[in-house]
This record gives structure tokens, C-alpha cells and sequence, in this order.
């Protein structure tokens, strides 16, 4: 892992290995990683404390850890846990810290123009991206995950 780039410290996004919903956002630092690594708990390096924590030490929803993927730069980690406890791991009591949407009202660019390769994207195609925007006024969600097929 590279620890070097935000004064010893990486992003550790912390997603439920089921539902693959994304739980929570911390930061770990050497001594966090090798904890988690050790104990199969995320641990976290406290930026506010300067401490070390292991999520759920005090309120029992603890993380296990069930995968670890590394990205390509190797300064950020993505956690896949099982919840232990009542399953609630934001501090404010809900299971996501990521229970609110922008209250700015988060709105999508308008359709490129011009590919990345510079060329034209015909009107059509860009028609088509416009409608396909307005059927989905609140956002777009992910499909169901569906069987390959065979």
C-alpha cells in the first residue's frame, strides 16, 4: 500500500458484502491497515483524535472484514464487511453514512457534443440521451443483477 501521498494515510471505502451498499468512508493509516489485516476488523486512524479506532469497539456494530480490493494506485482500499451488531454503522444511527442525497440537488451535464476521440456525436445519439434523462428525473438506479448466461 501507498501511504505516502496524504501525509500517511488512505481512503478505505466500506461497502456491505451482500448488498453491496456503500456503508461508510475512513482512513487508514500503517498501523490501521495492519490491525484490520490482523484482527479481520476494520480499524481506522482517527484524524480529529489522532487515534486509532476499530469501527464498532464501543457500540458492538463491528465490521468484519470479508474481501479487500486494492485500486490500481494502491492508495485506496475498498472493504467488502459483514455487519455485526444491529447493523447500523453511521454514528447518526442509520445503516449508510450515505442516507442523504445533495440538498443542492445534484443535476447531470448537459450530453457531450464531441466524443473523446474529438469526433461528432450525432444529434441522435444525443436525443436519445436527453430522453433517456428526462424518464429518469430522480437519477438513475442500478439494475438488478441478473444470472450469466450459459
Amino acid at each position: 500500500m501507498d501511504f505516502s501521498k496524504l501525509d500517511g494515510l488512505i481512503p478505505a471505502v466500506v461497502q456491505d458484502h451482500v448488498s453491496g451498499e456503500v456503508l461508510m468512508v475512513g482512513f487508514m493509516n500503517q498501523a490501521a491497515w495492519d490491525m484490520t489485516r490482523r484482527t479481520g476488523y476494520v480499524t481506522f486512524f482517527s484524524r480529529t483524535r489522532n487515534t486509532l479506532w476499530t469501527k464498532g469497539e464501543t457500540s458492538g456494530n463491528r465490521l468484519a472484514v470479508r474481501d479487500v480490493l486494492v485500486d490500481c494506485d494502491e492508495d485506496t482500499v475498498l472493504v467488502r464487511v459483514r455487519r455485526e451488531g444491529d447493523g447500523r454503522v453511521c454514528h447518526l444511527g442509520t445503516v449508510s453514512c450515505f442516507a442523504d442525497r445533495d440538498p443542492g440537488g445534484f443535476a447531470p451535464a448537459d450530453p457531450p457534443t464531441r466524443s473523446l476521440a474529438g469526433a461528432p456525436i450525432p444529434r441522435s445519439a444525443r436525443a436519445g440521451r436527453a430522453r433517456c434523462r428526462a424518464s429518469f428525473p430522480g437519477g438513475f438506479a442500478p439494475a438488478a443483477p441478473r444470472e450469466p448466461q450459459r
